[in-house]
C-alpha cells in the first residue's frame, strides 16, 4: 500500500509496536497519528500526573518519529471524525491499531471499521497490551476462568508472541496538517511536579535497572513501600512505552539462567503480569464489572459509608498512619506501592463501608498508572466483591499491615511529617479512646474491631438476602 495511518493509543514507543510494526511492512508512506481528547478541568478517569506523563511520552515519541523521518501528526476530538479527516487528506489506503480491551475503547474499535467500509480502506486491529488476549484462555468448556490460579496454569502452557523491532525508517508525507505538541494547560491543568521521565528509553533504561539489580529480591522486598522494591513500570506499561512482550521474554531468559535462589523473584513478578492480563481479560468478558459487583450475590448491596468519610481518607486525615501515608503519596506523585493499595483500598470499603467505585474512581483520577482493568479489579478483590477476591470475612488491620511492611517507620515518617518525632512502636497500634498520636494528627476515625464486626454483619446480611436465608442474629 502507498500509505497506511498507525493510530497510536496505549503503545506510545517504536519497538515492538505491532501494529506500527505491521505498517511499516505494509506501507511505503506511514502516517502516526495521536487524537487528543478535549474535555477541561476534570475528568472521571484522569487527572494531573496520567496527564503530565502523557504530555511528556507523547512528545519523546515525536522527537524518535522524527529521527526516523517521520513526525507525530496531533488531532483533537472524537476518535473516528479526527481519523476521518486524516485520511482522507493523506489519501490513505489503511488505517492500523492495537487494540484496547476496555469497553470505551472497543465500541470504537467497531466505530473505525464501519468508517473503513463507508471509505472504501483497510483497517487492522493488532494484538499488543496483553500477551493473551480476548478469547485466547479459555477453560475447557470454552467459557472465561472466574478464578486466578486455573487462568495461570492455562495462561502459562499458551506459545507466546515474538517480539517485532522498530522500523529504521519511516517515511511519512510532510503536508499533512497537525497540532502543536500538548501541554497540561490545554486540559485546564495546572503543570504537574515533575515525576518519572516519561520515553521509551526511560522506560527500558527502569526495566534493565530492575532486571539487574531487585527482581531477585521482588518476592520480598515488593510488600516494603519504603524500599525501592517494585518495577515502577506499572505507568510505562499503561501507555506503552515498554512492550510486554519484552519484559517477560527477559523474564524467561533469568528463568532458563538464573540459580534457584534468584529465579523465585522473577517467578513471582511474571505472576503480577499474569494477574495483570487476568483482570484485562476479566473486563473483556465481564464489561459489566464496571458498574457492577463481579459476584452477583455482592449486587445491590448497601454501602453506609459517607462522603465526608471518602473526603478524609482522601485526603490522608484518617488518623491511622499507614493509611495515609499512602493516600499523601498518592496525591503528591501520583504513585502509590501494590501493598498500600491494599490496605488503603481495605480501609475505605471495609474499615468506612465506603462503596468501592468511591475509591477506584479517586484512584484513576490521581494515578500515573491508572489501568482501568487493574484498578476496577484491584478495588473489587479488597471489597470482597471481584473475580478471585479476597473473602469478605478476610479484613486486613492497618496496624498490623504497618507493623510488618513498614517495620522501622521510614515510610510513615516520610509521608506523615506530624509524626516524624514519636517512637515507630506508636505507629502499630491505636492510641488509648479519645487520645491523638501527635496533637496535630488526627484521631483515628473509627475502632478498627468495631469496624470490622460492623462490615462482617453487612456481608452476611447480603449473602443471606441473596440466597434466601434467614440473616444472622
Amino acid at each position: 500500500m502507498s500509505r497506511i495511518v498507525h493510530w497510536f493509543r496505549r503503545d506510545l514507543r517504536l519497538h515492538d509496536n505491532s501494529a506500527l510494526a505491521a505498517a511499516a511492512d505494509a506501507g511505503r508512506e506511514v502516517v502516526p497519528v495521536y487524537v487528543l481528547s478535549q474535555w477541561q478541568g476534570t475528568h472521571g478517569w484522569t487527572g494531573p500526573h496520567r496527564q503530565q506523563f502523557l504530555c511528556d511520552a507523547l512528545g519523546a515519541l515525536d522527537e524518535g518519529l522524527r529521527a526516523l523521518g517521520s513526525r507525530l501528526i496531533f488531532r483533537e476530538g472524537d476518535p473516528i471524525e479526527a481519523l476521518a479527516g486524516v485520511i482522507k487528506e493523506a489519501h490513505a489506503e489503511a488505517v492500523y491499531f492495537n487494540r484496547d480491551p476496555d469497553p470505551h475503547g472497543r465500541e470504537i474499535e467497531k466505530r473505525l471499521e464501519q468508517l473503513g467500509r463507508e471509505l472504501g480502506i483497510a483497517v487492522g486491529g493488532f494484538q499488543d497490551v496483553c500477551l493473551h488476549e480476548r478469547e485466547e484462555v479459555l477453560n475447557a468448556s470454552g467459557a472465561p476462568y472466574r478464578v486466578f490460579t486455573p487462568y495461570a496454569r492455562a495462561w502459562t502452557k499458551l506459545d507466546k508472541p515474538r517480539l517485532r523491532p522498530a522500523p529504521r525508517a519511516l517515511a511519512t508525507p510532510k503536508d499533512i496538517s497537525s497540532l502543536p505538541r500538548p501541554k497540561l494547560s490545554r486540559w485546564g491543568l495546572p503543570r504537574n511536579s515533575a515525576g518519572l521521565e516519561a520515553s521509551e528509553g526511560a522506560a527500558r533504561q527502569r526495566w534493565r535497572r530492575f532486571l539487574a539489580e531487585r527482581i531477585s529480591a521482588y518476592s520480598d522486598s515488593r510488600d516494603l513501600p519504603a524500599a525501592e522494591g517494585t518495577s515502577r513500570l506499572s505507568q510505562d506499561l499503561r501507555h506503552g512505552l515498554i512492550s510486554i512482550r519484552e519484559i517477560f521474554s527477559d523474564c524467561e531468559s533469568c528463568r532458563e539462567q538464573w540459580p534457584a535462589a534468584q529465579r523465585a523473584g522473577v517467578e513471582k513478578f511474571v505472576s503480577e503480569l499474569i494477574w495483570r492480563e487476568f483482570y484485562s481479560q476479566i473486563l473483556w468478558h465481564f464489561p459489566e464489572v464496571l458498574e457492577w459487583e463481579f459476584q452477583e450475590k455482592f449486587r445491590g448491596m448497601s454501602w453506609p459509608g459517607t462522603k465526608a468519610s471518602l473526603m478524609r481518607w482522601q485526603s490522608g486525615e484518617t488518623g491511622f498512619p499507614l493509611v495515609d501515608a499512602g493516600m499523601r503519596e498518592l496525591q503528591a506523585t501520583g504513585f502509590m506501592a501494590n501493598r498500600v493499595r491494599m490496605v488503603t483500598a481495605m480501609f475505605l470499603t471495609k474499615d468506612l463501608q465506603v462503596d468501592w467505585r468511591w475509591g477506584e474512581k479517586f484512584f484513576l483520577q490521581l494515578l500515573t498508572d491508572g489501568e482501568i482493568a487493574s484498578n476496577n479489579g484491584g478495588w473489587q478483590w479488597c471489597a470482597g466483591t471481584g473475580a478471585d477476591a479476597a473473602p469478605y470475612f478476610r479484613i486486613q488491620n492497618p496496624w498490623t499491615q504497618a507493623s510488618r511492611h513498614d517495620s522501622n517507620g521510614e515510610y510513615i515518617r516520610r509521608w506523615v511529617p506530624e509524626l516524624r518525632d514519636l517512637p515507630v512502636a506508636n505507629f502499630f497500634h491505636p492510641p488509648v479512646e479519645g487520645a491523638r498520636l501527635a496533637s496535630k494528627y488526627p484521631r483515628p476515625m473509627v475502632d478498627h474491631a468495631e469496624a470490622r464486626a460492623r462490615t462482617l454483619d453487612l456481608f452476611a446480611h447480603q449473602s443471606a438476602r441473596f440466597s434466601g436465608k434467614k440473616a444472622p442474629q
